[in-house]
């Protein structure tokens, strides 16, 4: 593999995604892909599919097909007690961080690529990629939009049909397009009631 066109893709710099050691790689991640959607309900080849898709697995993650991601999670890193609802698509060209305890809903995209506003370099086909970390606690709810270089802090909830392209603080309620804190999370709604 050309190791200088992996690291451009993690500097935030633009780079050429149709780079043959990109294409390459990324085509043999997407037949495992592939593999793990067609699966029906066998638990252990479930768990052994997730453990060669991604970067990191907790205990106790649960993924419901079909799934996408560009580089079938070769890049992504997902705590304990995860839940992923179905039609989740990760463009996962730089790192995604998934902490503990976090339930992402149906029809849910996280992106960490996007191109540049200069059309030259949109024509040359270029990208740049920024990384997304969401915290421990946090639930993403329907139709969720999560932009590159974004940051969801623990214990906060995203609501349905929101795009989120700026950093949300932990324990709060957002939601929106773009996403805006709406208020804190209070203690009664982080005690379950």
């Amino acid at each position: 593999m050309d190791q200088d066109i992996w690291q451009l893709m993690d500097s935030g710099m633009l780079y050429d995604p149709a780079a043959p050691a990109l294409k390459e790689v990324q085509q043999s991640r997407l037949a495992l892909l592939n593999e793990f959607n067609k699966l029906g309900g066998n638990p252990s080849k479930r768990e052994e599919l997730q453990q060669r898709l991604f970067a990191n697995v907790g205990k106790s993650v649960y993924i419901e097909p079909p799934f996408y991601a560009n580089w079938a999670g070769m890049k992504v890193s997902l705590g304990n007690n995860v839940y992923i609802n179905f039609l989740c698509c990760l463009v996962d060209d730089a790192p995604i961080a998934i902490g503990n305890d976090v339930m992402i809903g149906p029809r849910v995209t996280i992106c960490t690529a996007s191109h540049p506003l200069d059309a030259e370099n949109r024509r040359k086909g270029l990208q740049y990629n920024k990384p997304v970390i969401i915290g421990d606690d946090v639930w993403i709810a329907a139709d969720v939009f999560i932009g590159p270089g974004v940051s969801i802090g623990s214990g906060s909830v995203i609501g349905a049909g929101s795009t989120v392209l700026s950093d949300i603080p932990a324990g709060v309620l957002a939601y929106g397009t773009p996403a805006v804190v709406i208020r804190p999370v209070s203690p009664e709604e982080r005690k379950g009631c």
